[in-house]
This record gives structure tokens, sequence and C-alpha cells, in this order.
């Protein structure tokens, strides 16, 4: 097992469980030997899906092969149903599963098949949610892997390899903010340990360094000085969404906005489908705060750590985490949308070109090699520096199909780390684009209070462009 690996392996906290939790709606209940020959044929070729964790007497982990028992890997139930919508039962469902860790001794994974799902729309779908562990893969390899059981016909059969699933025609939001990356790059942060540990402990010495940095050129000054950005950035904003966890979990999702609409506003106001997307979480948050009765100052500001993929296109079925951290400052003081849009977009700039996300990475690798308490103080002191963490994933624009299935909708949530307490996933499929929350019930009791508002905050956008399409 590889040191960044470990590290998520070792970083379950009685607040906190590093498992990655998705919710799949299908437009109709699948057959469940059907279903569980899917899997055996196409989950279970990964060998990390047929391996439990093993230890020795150094703490060194690695994965060993076993038999798969399904029976604890698929549980099937039903949701009870008066006749209208009983998403909150799901929701709930889901943050208690959230906070319930998996089994140890068993591949760490598992997946509940819920039947009887009304939705608000009245529909009755059936819910996959998955939880997965997160040493096992990233979000982005998951994708992959989920992809892999997805046929892009209904009729496909069932004993053959998924066929050629559609490609992900919304661009890696993200992709601006790496250099490029090669995978020896990657490998060298598992294979030299000691020696990025030798150069985080220089990083403390940050007078020194900014010395350094005027006689060093290129690649090297920009990646110590984002290095160093890293290590001395100051602790988050204190708002009622900071917090330490205690376990309990609650997570919401909204119905899906339009792709396409929200193309069209970034294009007409000269930005990235992503700032569009980041400015309306800005704004539902800070409207949220706002309603709590809490004072909201103009240069008030909330940090997400963002989850980069730091993959190579076509690598995103290899299983493991390849991925870095970005910090990005979400302008929630700024109540005028289009302010806020600005201000988003000129954060977001600044980013680019940078090589935090391989410094993150590279920090990672270092306390999956350190003992465990060392570990824990120093992810806690970089969770002391951010609220959330938030995502943002592309997926596949045209329908895609499970046993005969269509999925419907698709909602996920990554992990948050130390005493960090919320968390924002953004996916895009078939046309829209979703938003999910989590969060834990020592930060707040309802994320629907704060989800409600992201679609609002967007149409405000929508209706600023129109005014000023029209003045024109």
């Amino acid at each position: 097992m590889s040191n960044v690996d470990t590290a998520w392996l070792r970083m379950d906290s009685d607040g906190n469980l590093m498992m990655i939790v998705s919710v799949l709606m299908f437009d109709k209940p699948m057959d469940m030997r059907r279903f569980r020959h899917i899997l055996a044929t196409r989950l279970l070729t990964y060998s990390r899906f047929r391996s439990h964790v093993r230890y020795d007497m150094t703490g060194s982990a690695w994965w060993q092969e076993q038999e798969v028992d399904m029976d604890y890997h698929v549980v099937h139930l039903r949701l009870a149903s008066d006749g209208g919508s009983n998403k909150a039962a799901l929701e709930q469902m889901v943050g208690a599963l959230s906070a319930t860790p998996l089994d140890a001794s068993q591949p760490l994974w598992q997946i509940h098949m819920v039947d009887n799902c009304v939705g608000e729309d009245g529909k009755v779908r059936q819910a996959m949610v998955i939880r997965i562990h997160h040493c096992i893969a990233d979000g982005m390899a998951l994708v992959g892997v989920l992809l892999s059981m997805f046929d892009s016909t209904p009729d496909a059969p069932d004993s053959e390899p998924a066929g050629e699933v559609p490609p992900l025609d919304m661009e890696n939001p993200w992709l601006p903010f790496l250099q490029p990356v090669t995978k020896a790059t990657i490998s060298a942060i598992n294979m030299s340990t000691s020696i990025w540990t030798k150069y985080m402990w220089m990083l403390a010495d940050s007078d020194r360094m900014l010395a350094r940095l005027a006689k060093m050129g290129g690649i090297a000054g920009q990646l110590t000085l984002d290095a160093i950005k890293l290590s001395a950035m100051t602790c988050d904003s204190r708002t009622r969404l900071k917090g330490r966890p205690q376990g309990k979990k609650h997570v919401a999702w909204s119905e899906p906005l339009p792709l396409d609409e929200i193309k069209v506003i970034g294009k007409a106001l000269g930005c990235s489908v992503n700032d569009v997307l980041m400015a309306s979480v800005a704004g539902a948050i800070g409207a949220y705060l706002r309603s709590k009765g809490d004072t909201i100052p103009h240069n008030t500001d909330l940090r997400a750590m963002v989850p980069v993929n730091l993959r190579k296109a076509g690598e995103e079925k290899n299983l493991g985490n390849a991925f870095g951290l970005v910090p990005l400052v979400l302008p929630i003081g700024i109540d005028d949308p289009m302010a806020r849009l600005e201000e988003v977009r000129r954060r977001m700039d600044e980013l680019k070109g940078g090589y935090q996300a391989l410094v993150a990475m590279a920090i990672l690798g270092v306390l999956g090699a350190t003992p465990k308490q060392m570990q824990n103080e120093i992810q806690n002191y970089f969770a002391r520096k951010a609220t959330a963490v938030m995502s943002n994933v592309p997926g596949p624009q045209t329908p895609l199909y499970l046993a005969g299935s269509q999925l419907d909708q698709i909602m996920f949530w990554v992990p948050q780390s130390g005493d960090i307490g919320v968390g924002v996933s953004i996916l895009s499929y078939n046309g829209g684009v979703q938003f999910g929350l989590v969060v834990d019930d020592a930060i707040a009791h309802d994320p629907h209070d704060i989800i409600r508002r992201f679609q609002p905050e967007f149409e405000k956008l929508v209706l600023l462009t129109l005014m000023s399409e029209w003045a024109a």
C-alpha cells in the first residue's frame, strides 16, 4: 500500500470517517441476481474490492485477497412510504451510513440497495448507496470504477465487460490549476518520502526559504513558494460552520441545475462554469449565515480544500490516490452576486499555474510514513485552516444504464478530515449539475437550510445577466 493510501487508511476518527459516500437513483428496481452478477464480473475485477487490509508489527499495511461475502457487501432493503415523498427518510439513512464504520475484516466497501424511494416529483425509484473507504481510491478513480459497471444502452449483455462509456463532456474544472505532472513525479512522492520530510522541515524556517527563492527560478521556485503558502496559511474565519465534529452526519441534495444554462451564463459574463458554481456556493453560504443573524463583514472569507486530480487522461481506472488539495478562499462576505463572481474569477486566476496540489499530495505521502500520532497532529494543523471540503467532478453527459435500469441522478460526498465538518459536492451528469451537502450535527442540524440557497444564488446571476443584455 502506498504512503498516500496509508495516510487515508489511518485518518479515520470518531468525528470523521474516511469514506466516499455516493447515492445513485435509478428509474426502476433491478433484478438483484442480475445486479450481483454484474458486480462479480465487473467490480470484482479490481483486486482491492476483493482484498482486506493487513498490518505487520511495524504498522505497515498491505492488501490481502479473500473470498468476497456478497451477503455483507450488498444489503437489500425497502423504505416505508405513506404515498408521499420519503426523500427525508432516505437522506436520514445516508447520513447514518456516513457515520457507520465499514467492517475492517472485509474489503472496505458496501452497497445498500433501497427500494420504494419516492421523490418530491412523485416518482418511485431505486437508490443505490455506495460506501467505499478512501484508501481504496480517490473520487476520480472511483468515478472510473463506477463507469466500468455501466452500459450506454439498456439492453447490453451482462456477461460482457461494459462497453465504451460516453466521454466526459464537461472539462475537468480544475485542469487550469495544474502544470503538467508526470506519473513519475507522483510515484516519486511515495518512493522518496524521506526527502519530502526533510523538505517540509526546511519549510518551517520560512525566512530562510524566502531568501533562497530569490536564487531559484522556474518550477523549483514556484514549488517552494507554493509549499510555503500551504504551510503558512492562517486559520479560517470563525463562523458557525467551524467546530469540532462529533460523528453524527446529515446529508442533503438539490435538484439538478441545467448545465447548458450555466455554460451560457459563464460565457456571457466572461468566466468559466466553475467560477459560476463556486460563486453560487459562496453566495449560498453567506446567505445562510446572515439568515442565522450572524454579522458577516464584507471581507469575510471561507476556505475550502478542493481535491484536484493529478492523473493523466486515461488513468482514471487506476485505483489508489493520486490527487492533491488546493485551498480555495470563497468570498462569502460579498453580498452583490456580480461582484462576488468577479472576485471568485480573480482568485481562481491567481491559483492557475501553481503546484499547491502536488505539494499537498507530497504532504499526504509524508503523513503515511510517519507515526500515527504525528500524522494526527499534522492533519489537524491543516484542518484548522479550512471550514469545508469541496469537490467538483465531471460526469458523462448522456444516460447510463445498469442491469437495464437507467441512472437518473447521482450524488456523492467526500470525507472531511480533522475538525472539518462541512462537505460540498458538485457533479455533472446527463445535462444537469447536482449539488450535495454533508454536515456534522455539531456544526448544523439541517443541511437543507444551506443547500436550498444554491439555486436562488445561481438564478440571481441569470437575472442580472438578462438585465445587462436588455440594457445593452
